[in-house]
This record gives C-alpha cells, structure tokens and sequence, in this order.
C-alpha cells in the first residue's frame, strides 16, 4: 500500500512516501511562508526517491488542520491535482493525529495525548486523544481555548504542538500531570501513518476539507461585503 502524504499546516511543509508501512522518501522546509511553491518539488523528490509514479499510489493524505489557512490549502490543493490524475483516494489527517502519531511510545505510555496548536490571537486549538491510542477522547473535538481555561485533565497528559511548552506551564500551575513534549510541528511521515490506519478502516473517515475551527484571520479590502 503506497501512500503520498502533505503537509504545510504550522511553521514547516513536508512530503512522505510511505510503502506498507516503511518510509520510502520524505523531504521538509521550515517556515510559514511559501508552502505553495515548496511542496511541488518535494513531492518529485519523495517520488523519486522510491523510484515511483503517481500511477503506483494507491491514496493521498493531507494535513487538514486546525493551522495556518494559506499552507492548509497549498497542501490540499496539490494533494487533490495528483489523487485525481491518479484515481485514487483522498483522505484528510488533523493535525492533532499527525503530531500524535509521531509521539514516541515511551512518551505517551500511560498518558493522554493533548494537541495544542497556537492560533496566534492568544489562544489555542486543543485537540484531546485517549490514552493508548489516537481516537479521541469521549466528546472531543477541535476547540478553542483560552490557556488560562483550559480543562483540568483527568490523569497524566502529554502535551504535542507548538503551543506545548506554554500550555504545559499553564496546567502544572493548576497541579495536573502534564509534560511539555518535543513534537511541535507535524510531519507528512506521520500523517501517511494515520492515513494508512484510515485506510484500513482502523480510524473514522475524515474529509480531505480544510478544518477551520474558527474563521480565518484574514482583512478584506475596503468597501468589501463579508
């Protein structure tokens, strides 16, 4: 089974061939700034680098968010041209399952895995994951979140995304377990991870569509109707 996965939602784009489970080529770039142009190129090498085509792919992922809304659509933008010219499926990771993903065991061992993403209006995006596993937790989903309101958690949470660290601080003032990881930003060789189980029916489907959990920060012209 070989999955291309996408991803430009925080401050890195990356590209992953994933073949039965073994990563077969992945390239990455830091930055917030120019995902649309970087990705194209990444995608040649990762191919390239497994000597395949687009024909041999067998389905596409892309990081559908919460994050940044220009990398977010770069992302799903390019994922959507190649799953089309090669008739395969689409499917859409969070960005919560794809930093989640990449948690190491010894980390997550007996812990929830907390995503928090920066929104940058002095907010988070909080996606909660049980303990053991990527499903969420009962009744969650993406939601916003001052850092200072955050829910206590229940038992001991380790803490992915680029807001870690900030959020980490926050609740252990509060006395929760809580423990600031190095997974900050996701990358597509996990994202291809989380595709593969999707595929394989281990994870509910997710819509390849952009996950905004709140609208785009973004200024229309002037005289422009919202």
């Amino acid at each position: 089974m070989w999955i291309l996965a996408l991803d430009a939602s925080l401050a890195c784009c990356s590209a992953a061939l994933l073949a039965d489970g073994v990563l077969r080529g992945q390239r990455s770039q830091a930055g917030d700034r120019g995902h649309a142009a970087a990705l194209p190129p990444m995608v040649q090498a990762v191919l390239r680098d497994a000597g395949a085509r687009p024909a041999d792919l067998d389905a596409v992922a892309a990081v559908v968010g919460p994050g940044g809304f220009t990398g977010i659509r770069a992302a799903l933008a390019l994922a959507q041209g190649i799953a089309l010219a090669a008739g395969v499926p689409l499917l859409g990771v969070t960005t919560g399952e794809a930093l989640a993903e990449a948690l190491p065991a010894d980390q997550r061992r007996g812990r929830a895995v907390w995503s928090v993403v920066d929104n940058r209006r002095g907010r988070v995006v909080l996606e909660r994951f049980a303990a053991g596993g990527l499903m969420p937790e009962a009744g969650s989903g993406p939601e916003v979140q001052d850092i200072a309101g955050l829910p206590l958690p229940a038992g001991p949470v380790a803490l992915v995304g680029d807001a870690a660290e900030a959020v980490a601080a926050a609740l252990l003032a509060r006395g929760a377990d809580a423990v600031a990881t190095d997974c900050r930003l996701p990358e597509a060789a996990a994202a291809a991870r989380v595709a593969a189980r999707r595929l394989a029916g281990r994870l509910p489907p997710l819509a390849a569509r952009p996950l905004y959990v709140e609208p785009p920060a973004v200024r229309l012209p002037a005289g422009q109707p919202v």
